[in-house]
């Protein structure tokens, strides 16, 4: 029989505290919802990293069922996200669900060493500044990040300057109770290759795992750059498929 869980306890028991699902989980409140049947676990929550997500854990034929009914329940707007094969089998056994694009998701959950030369540099920013140089620092050269200042989740962003000039940004944005979620991370162009952009998700993550417990992060499986610098910082790698419902 499917479950309702109705605390984060109940979820963190659940799922053997996957840091995937206790992200996707957030507070369960304000429409996030998570069902745990057999050996399986959903989990899922609106307008979090753009979209609404379902995280999907667990054996594959409860995870089936419990995709249908979450989906059911919650809209065709969720996207169900987990490990590869995991969402493939979803998708080849729940009518309309396709298939979307594989990534991985990161997370880290012990501290990072403090980098000694420039850790003193990286803070987070102020309302002015991440405004103006925030905003215009992404898009210019990374107008495709999913953070930006002034979305919803978006909670605060850190930096480095470089002779006066913001140099660097990462951000801190759709965040649960025990899982900090890293975002936005930017060099601007002609500064690229000095590490700063590895600076400031390192101190970032920090702050996260120091006081959330954790911290984890999405990454096209094609940037390899960025992959070995958040690995050179301490974090594991997992590859996910997301999937969509037409």
């Amino acid at each position: 029989m499917i479950r309702r869980l109705r605390s984060l306890e109940e979820v963190r028991a659940a799922c053997g505290d996957d840091d995937l699902v206790m992200w996707a989980a957030q507070d369960l409140s304000g429409g996030s919802r998570a069902w745990a049947l057999g050996g399986a676990v959903v989990a899922g929550s609106p307008a979090v990293s753009r979209h609404d997500r379902l995280a999907v854990w667990g054996e594959a034929s409860s995870a089936v069922a419990l995709v249908r009914h979450a989906l059911g329940e919650l809209g065709a707007s969720y996207r169900p996200l987990g490990e590869v094969e995991l969402v493939r089998r979803v998708a080849g056994k729940v009518d309309g669900v396709q298939e979307a694009a594989e990534f991985s998701w990161m997370s880290l959950s012990t501290l990072p060493d403090e980098d000694e030369d420039g850790d003193e540099a990286v803070g987070w920013l102020d309302g002015e500044a991440v405004a103006g140089e925030v905003a215009g620092l992404l898009a210019a050269d990374a107008p495709h990040s999913y953070a930006v200042p002034g979305t919803a989740g978006v909670n605060r962003w850190a930096g480095v300057r470089v002779d006066g000039l913001l140099a660097a940004v990462a951000a801190e944005a759709w965040s649960a109770p025990t899982v900090g979620l890293v975002a936005g991370v930017a060099t601007r162009a002609s500064l690229r290759g000095r590490g700063l952009a590895g600076l400031v998700c390192r101190w970032v993550s920090r702050e996260l795992v120091a006081g959330r417990g954790r911290a984890a992060l999405m990454v096209d499986d094609g940037n390899g750059a960025a992959i070995r610098v958040y690995e050179r910082i301490g974090y594991r790698r997992r590859r996910v498929l997301a999937a969509y419902v037409t």
